[in-house]
């Protein structure tokens, strides 16, 4: 395989990645705000999604 074949891969390889993380992100906004329209704790929800409080009070 040559360097340009490899960089290629590479780069595909990154935003194969980089989509899955923007997934794993919205499924966790997802999430909190259904936690939080049940109305659990701010604090209880960031810990549960990974998510900071201040992008949770955010969210609507």
């Amino acid at each position: 395989m040559g360097v340009i074949e490899t960089i290629k891969r590479q780069e595909r390889e990154k935003g194969i990645q980089s989509g899955i993380e923007k997934g794993k992100r919205e499924e966790s906004i997802a999430i909190a705000l259904e936690f939080k329209k049940m109305g659990l704790p701010i604090a209880d929800i960031a810990k549960g999604t990974g998510l900071t409080i201040d992008e949770i009070e955010k969210l609507k």
